[in-house]
């Protein structure tokens, strides 16, 4: 009989080898903390990029879902041959009032030389860069404007001096509250009421509005206008955009530019989704940083413990044991950091939104691919280490413990 004893080989299991993995980063907090830091702060960059700019995406999908994305604006065009803007006619709302397939319209005419003040006692000078918009009744309702304050021009008969703030001229003039007056020409204008911002026609934030009636009563208003808006069902927006330069021009239709607002809200947009893959790409490299900030920590980790390894190939374990071990620790090192650092950029992202009044929208692929990123990255950074480990010999590690 011989005297050799069949052993069977030596195991590890999975619960062990977590143990072993998880006991790695125990026995040096400190150090698996700040490793752990490099790679959070990579992930939570990228998804509170990413979460930020989905939020002001969904903000304005609902700005623009609320105000429609039907509203054209018809502007002077340019004179081919002098380059000079062509004045609109005074009769383009009406022309365009009986266009097929618009539902409303709506003019604002610039009130030339004519500037608005808090009282007479302002320097003509300082205009404060508001403009003197002429107005008709309709155009709130066109725009789908709300007031913060007060009311619209309607609350006065048209020919009486009362004016409407947009939200940035009224602060420039330090009105409060409807009620208060303003300088207009060479006398005082009523203030009815204070706009809000109006996504759509940003030029009405700086201006302030009076009645057309009053504005050719009381300031010299010709009655052209500089911009007329018009809406129509979505399912005709392009068919009417191709009819209203000859609704407003039949004889020079080359003259009357058409626009609409959203495209140009919707190309801002695009703009920022560039911007934000620039910055998505930064937060890359923080993530491969905070990678080489790992596999640092696994070779110095592999060379204070080839003490632990010698004694443990001494004592029967294989080198694939090794392996999964240090593979297994590097692994839960960049996990801890992906998760930290995913709830770190949600919590960024919640948290800008919410001061900005926007809805908080992270895309589900960015927190999951996050952590899924890093635990590639960990497995990356701990495999030298790890097989640099089992590679040791027991006696070599022994000696020089």
């Amino acid at each position: 009989m011989s005297g050799r004893t069949n052993l069977a080989p030596s195991r590890l299991r999975g619960g062990d080898l977590f143990r072993l993995g998880a006991n790695g980063l125990r026995t040096r907090p400190l150090r698996a903390v700040l490793s752990a830091a490099g790679i959070a702060i990579g992930i939570a960059a990228m998804i509170a990029v990413i979460g930020i700019s989905t939020s002001s995406q969904a903000h304005l999908d609902a700005e623009l879902d609320k105000l429609g994305t039907n509203l054209l604006t018809i502007a002077p065009g340019q004179d081919p041959l002098t380059g000079e803007p062509v004045l609109l006619p005074e009769t383009a709302v009406d022309t365009v009032a009986r266009a097929d397939g618009v539902d409303s319209v709506s003019a604002t005419g610039e009130v030339k030389d004519i500037g608005a003040y808090r009282n007479a006692r302002v320097d003509p000078h300082e205009t404060n860069g508001l403009t003197v918009l002429a107005v008709d009744g309709n155009l709130v309702k066109t725009l789908r404007g709300t007031l913060a304050r007060g009311g619209w021009l309607d609350r006065a008969p048209e020919r009486y001096p009362t004016t409407v703030l947009g939200h940035r001229a009224a602060y420039r003039l330090g009105v409060t509250h409807a009620g208060e007056q303003v300088w207009i020409g060479d006398r005082y204008f009523t203030v009815l009421g204070v706009l809000d911002p109006v996504p759509l026609a940003q030029d009405l934030d700086s201006a302030v509005l009076v009645n057309s009636a009053a504005a050719e009563r009381y300031l010299g208003f010709d009655g052209r206008p500089t911009m007329v808006y018009e809406r129509s069902p979505d399912s005709l927006v392009e068919s009417v955009r191709g009819l209203l330069p000859r609704a407003v021009d039949p004889e020079n239709p080359q003259n009357v530019a058409v626009s609409r607002p959203s495209d140009a809200l919707k190309a801002r947009q695009a703009a920022e989704a560039s911007f934000t893959g620039l910055l998505v790409g930064l937060g890359g490299v923080a993530l491969l940083v905070g990678g080489i900030g790992v596999a640092n920590t696994m070779v110095i980790t592999v060379i204070e413990r080839r003490r632990e390894i010698g004694l443990r190939r001494a004592l029967g374990a294989a080198r694939r044991h090794i392996t999964r071990q240090f593979l297994v620790e590097a692994l839960l090192l960049s996990t801890l950091g992906g998760l930290g650092g995913a709830a770190l950029g949600a919590a960024v992202t919640a948290g800008y939104a919410l001061s900005q009044g926007w809805p908080t929208a992270i895309p589900l692929v960015a927190p999951v691919g996050g952590v899924a990123s890093t635990m590639v990255i960990g497995a990356i950074a701990g495999l030298y280490p790890a097989l640099r480990a089992a590679r040791t010999p027991p006696t070599v590690a022994l000696a020089a413990a």
